[in-house]
């Protein structure tokens, strides 16, 4: 009899998640909650279930009766939250770090310091509570570019990247005086912004060796060319070439490894995904920030490389063998996933309009994972977040991968959706378009 898993979770992530867990020839059951109608489609073994994961109590209860034998975390609310802290006292193994470790995500403040004390590669920086004194920094800083960080987690939407000192000063009054970002921004991070190329690199971890996955690159702004306001994510391409093969290890090294090692001198035994945002400098990678899980999007372009079972790759991990196991890529293709947003996003969203061209889409080889989708009333699919779907292909050349998942996006319609036509466009000539 195989055995069963459970996924906290809803999003495009956690699709991913459930969609690769689904070939372990492991598993019985996999389980997500609260889940989507997307993830319960994947396989027949694949259910969604209406859980409150704010109750760990309840939680707990749940994987007891359904004989759940790995939890495996997505976001990482839950993770700051101590979910991994309460599930593990009632002695239910979980894939994700405990409270004290994510807070290298959940607390910038402490994370940069964590980063200076295990010297960890990062910008010089300082943090403040006093918008004053913060501004004070900002106007007699050594450095013209600033970026401004609420420290708390704002949902991936806490960070201005300031053109001048002004903007700096500006972005620590909503913050810091206006509490644009409630809790979260309690403590500001000002820090030197760095240029270069921003490179996700992700490493699975069982709290002593770490295995990294391909390199990843997100497109954070909402529009074509970089333009407009940060979102969570409009899409990612794997493998990223802006980053070398020497530079790569020197990340596995001197950034997660070394965060790692730090992690358990200061008595944590991290285990899960440890995600660095790195900024690829003409010195070298520098350390932007560190995720506690997988990120999203990435995560679903990753998954469409990884050949290993995940299922083993976690219970590795949960089990401290990672050492012992060869964790296999396809690094023969590249994958592009392409996010379709709602009207609004990420200002706002829209709700409640019906999605057609699915079957068109999954027609020209895509994979379309769901991240905002529910049912509507008459059975249909409608939208219901700000990231609607991920239209996801993969190809042995970027540059069809690319083309590709854009045209699965283009067959996908509901009203006043959205998308970018350059995911990947870093990685070629600038001279060169898409098309």
């Amino acid at each position: 009899m195989g055995e069963n898993v459970l996924v906290i979770g809803s999003g495009g992530r956690e699709h991913a998640i459930c969609w690769k867990l689904a070939d372990s020839l492991l598993l019985n059951k996999i389980y997500c909650a609260p889940g989507s109608v997307g993830i319960s489609g994947t396989k027949d073994n694949v259910e969604s279930v209406d859980l409150n994961i704010k109750d760990f109590a309840a939680v707990a209860d749940w994987c007891k009766k359904n004989a759940i034998n790995i939890v495996i975390v997505g976001p990482e609310d839950p993770l700051a939250n101590g979910i991994v802290d309460a599930l593990t006292a009632d002695g239910i193994k979980c894939f994700g770090p405990t409270k004290a470790g994510a807070q290298i995500e959940a607390n910038k403040d402490w994370s940069k310091k964590f980063m200076t004390k295990y010297q960890i590669p990062t910008a010089r920086f300082q943090s403040f509570t006093d918008a004053k004194a913060a501004k004070d920094f900002i106007n007699n800083a050594p450095y013209n570019a600033l970026v401004v960080k609420a420290s708390g987690l704002a949902a991936g939407k806490g960070v201005v990247v300031a053109a001048n000192k002004q903007e700096a000063c500006d972005a620590v009054d909503e913050i810091l005086t206006d509490s644009k970002y409630g809790a979260a921004g309690e403590t500001v991070v000002v820090e030197e912004l760095l240029e270069g190329e921003e490179v996700s690199v992700l490493a699975f971890s069982d709290g002593d060796t770490v295995s990294i996955m391909p390199p990843a690159q997100d497109h954070k702004r909402v529009g074509d060319g970089d333009t407009g306001p940060n979102t969570g994510g409009m899409g990612a391409y794997c493998p990223c070439p802006l980053i070398t093969p020497e530079q790569l290890a020197d990340v596995k090294d001197q950034v997660l490894q070394r965060a790692v090692d730090g992690l358990k001198a200061e008595g944590v035994k991290y285990v899960g995904v440890l995600y660095a945002g790195l900024m690829v400098t003409k010195s070298g990678p520098m350390t932007l920030e560190f995720n506690c899980r997988f990120g999203d999007p990435e995560t679903q372009v990753i998954m469409l490389l990884l050949e290993s079972d995940l299922y083993q790759i976690v219970k590795a991990c949960v089990n401290g063998t990672l050492k012992d196991m060869q964790v296999k890529w396809n690094t023969n293709v590249s994958a592009v996933g392409v996010v379709l947003a709602s009207k609004g996003y990420p200002e706002t969203s829209t709700k409640g309009c019906v999605i057609s061209g699915l079957s068109s889409a999954a027609v020209r080889g895509a994979v379309v994972f769901h991240s905002g989708v529910t049912r509507g009333a008459n059975g249909s699919l409608v939208t219901n977040g700000g990231r609607v779907l991920l239209a996801a292909a993969t190809s042995a050349s970027l540059r069809s991968a690319a083309a590709a998942a854009t045209a699965a996006a283009a067959a996908i319609d509901f009203p006043g959706r959205h998308y970018r036509k350059d995911i990947a466009r870093r990685a070629f000539n600038n001279s060169l378009s898409l098309e």
